[in-house]
């Protein structure tokens, strides 16, 4: 019999209850692929990962990252989590201010970075690749009846746009917070307009916020990772950012901009990310999304 340990954490949050719950197996040598995506479905989280040995020497592990349908690239709450438990496992030693580890994925090595203070980590961040701008939906009318909403209600000045970060989004931006807290999902028509997209989820956003500080309200639906919403979303967040630095929906006038955005209000569990787009001029050179863990407690599974 084999005892599988794993360990809870909720992400872009300083409380329980709060942000993206996250399971990480803190060492995944000797689990299958198919163990781990039936542990990940078992789970029913938005993600679970797995940590191992790292394949290149400069490197500090390998991290694979599953929803409950698939495997991912990439991901961002997953990523910061798996760094807090690591740092929390004592797996990586934390250095008093900032300490740096860099994490294999899929899409790449992904730097992560932690401000800690008396051993204790503060807050995490972690670096995404660049981002790619892809197709424009122009067919408002489909996404609007997807959200169920009217076209009076998105932002006309702006463009439903795919971008990604290592994952692609498309991010629709709504005029209002109320029209943001009114979109009721439905998948049917998901599964008929967007099944062949590249998107992976519809990111939907209006600027300001609930809390003060907030630069945008957000929410995320992603079927395709078998998610009907997403409390926080870090790997649509720096394209998030990057969408708003290009499209000059917050100020630009300083080499670095940076954003908050406030998500899981809907679901109650109110999540806070933090987003820092290095640019110049029209070129963005550096993408930074993170926030805070909290430690919720762990278990183990049993298999045979």
């Amino acid at each position: 019999m084999r005892k599988l340990r794993y360990i809870l954490v909720d992400v872009f949050t300083d409380r329980a209850f709060g942000g993206n719950p996250l399971a990480v197996f803190p060492d995944g040598q000797g689990i299958t692929n198919a163990e781990m995506q039936a542990l990940a479905k078992e789970l029913n989280l938005s993600e679970t990962t797995f940590v191992l040995p790292a394949e290149q020497a400069e490197h500090d592990y390998k991290l694979r990252i599953f929803t409950p349908a698939l495997e991912l690239p990439m991901a961002g709450h997953p990523t910061l989590g798996t760094g807090f438990v690591l740092a929390h496992e004592g797996m990586t030693k934390l250095a008093e201010g900032e300490t740096r580890i860099t994490l294999e994925e899929k899409v790449g090595p992904i730097p992560v970075s932690f401000q800690a203070r008396s051993g204790l980590v503060e807050s995490i961040e972690m670096q995404q690749p660049l981002p790619s701008f892809g197709e424009r939906f122009e067919r408002r009318e489909v996404i609007t009846e997807m959200l169920s909403l009217s076209l009076t209600d998105l932002d006309e000045t702006l463009p439903l746009e795919i971008v990604s970060c290592g994952v692609p989004f498309l991010f629709v931006p709504l005029k209002s917070l109320e029209a943001v807290k009114r979109v009721s999902f439905k998948r049917d028509i998901h599964d008929r307009e967007l099944s062949e997209s590249e998107a992976m989820g519809v990111f939907v956003f209006a600027r300001g916020g609930e809390t003060e500080g907030a630069t945008v309200h957000s929410r995320m639906f992603g079927p395709k990772f078998g998610i009907a919403e997403d409390p926080a979303t870090g790997a649509a967040s720096g394209p998030l950012g990057a969408y708003l630095t290009r499209h000059n929906v917050v100020d630009t006038r300083h080499e670095e901009v940076e954003i908050i955005s406030e998500q899981g209000f809907e679901m109650g569990r109110p999540s806070f990310v933090r987003i820092r787009i290095a640019h110049q001029g029209q070129e963005i050179t550096r993408v930074r999304v993170g926030g805070q863990c909290y430690y919720m407690g762990e278990g183990t599974f049993t298999l045979e």
